[in-house]
């Protein structure tokens, strides 16, 4: 070994010797807070010598804001849904990330970048159904509308969200004209009108884990659900099948709150996490899509075709528009309301 590389290995010692330190991660908890450990926090800490302190919350923004504004910030990186991420950069409560650190964004899904997030994975509510039950394979809204050809309950999320853009389809309307329909008054009474079709079939579900236990009692014929959810099933042998035509897309983000002390290694652990051979773990557990496509060489190609992020899946969905439900979200929600509470 020559001087030059000695040099340069002490030198690394140093640095990472005086660079060591500590950081908080913050996820939705549960069995991705277990994979995110084994994906992200272990390897990175075994990388770098820093220390990642995971804890977990479920999303509530207010906890944000009350650190942000009493400039009491002890969370570095905070995993965070699409609406919450375009809304707390707006409000100030994340850090601006220079994104070029990540990598380059055509190796990523369209939408993994955003001024203050960089995305962790893609999620999708699909439609799934039991093959057991169901010998017939729905297609898609037409078929999850058609209560002649497939009687029986439907289960649909109780919300305005998903449920608006899986009836405007289900009424025919194109991918690239949902919200724009969906902006006016006559594209929501529209929506409405169609989900009065088979509001008395609809069995309502508020936990991502009721849509698996209503399909396999049979509750159900078909219901929405999170891709992650139905993967899991079929993962523990139940022969629960998804149907991609129609699903809708989403990506939850890693963010910095604004005043972090350690965002220079918060990007770092992004950066890292974001790697193809750390998503792979995250993916191959969870089943949800990576957000970077260079993933995907990485997987057993069997596992790869069941993922929302395969080509041929993905290219029947359909993204979610963050800010159109920012903007929208609260009197569309309380719409939604006055119609379920509606008898007749």
């Amino acid at each position: 070994m020559n001087k030059k590389t000695i040099g340069a290995l002490f030198l690394t010692a140093i640095t990472s010797s005086v660079m060591a330190g500590e950081m908080t991660v913050i996820s939705f908890g549960g069995v991705s807070k277990d994979v995110q450990s084994e994906a992200f926090y272990k390897p990175f800490e075994k990388a770098t010598g820093n220390k990642v302190v995971a804890s977990e919350y479920n999303g509530e923004m207010g906890r944000i804001k009350v650190m942000v504004d009493t400039n009491s910030v002890n969370w570095d990186a905070v995993q965070v849904e699409g609406p919450e991420l375009l809304r707390g950069c707006d409000e100030g409560l994340f850090e601006h990330l220079d994104t070029a650190q990540f990598g380059k964004p055509s190796d990523f899904v369209p939408g993994t970048f955003s001024e203050c997030g960089a995305g962790l994975l893609v999620w999708s509510m699909a439609i799934a159904y039991n093959a057991d039950k169901l010998k017939v394979a729905p297609t898609g809204w037409t078929d999850f509308w058609d209560t002649q050809k497939f009687p029986g309950k439907r289960g649909l999320r109780r919300g305005a969200k998903y449920t608006l853009e899986a009836a405007l389809m289900a009424d025919g309307v194109a991918y690239a004209d949902i919200y724009k329909v969906l902006s006016t008054q006559e594209g929501v009474d529209r929506a409405f009108r169609k989900l009065d079709q088979i509001k008395p079939d609809i069995q309502w579900w508020e936990a991502g884990a009721q849509p698996m236990q209503f399909l396999a009692s049979g509750d159900v014929v078909m219901s929405t659900a999170f891709n992650g959810r139905v993967f899991a099933g079929q993962e523990s042998g139940a022969n629960v099948q998804i149907v991609w035509k129609g699903s809708i897309y989403a990506i939850d983000s890693w963010a910095i709150p604004k005043g972090s002390k350690n965002k220079t290694m918060a990007e770092q652990f992004i950066a890292f996490s974001l790697r193809p051979e750390n998503q792979k773990v995250h993916t191959e557990k969870l089943g949800y899509g990576s957000t970077n496509q260079q993933t995907a060489a990485l997987l057993e190609p069997a596992l790869a075709a069941r993922l929302n992020t395969a080509p041929t899946n993905l290219g029947q969905a359909m993204p979610i528009d963050n800010e159109f439900w920012v903007n929208h979200g609260e009197e569309l929600e309380q719409h939604f309301n006055a119609w379920v509470a509606k008898t007749n």
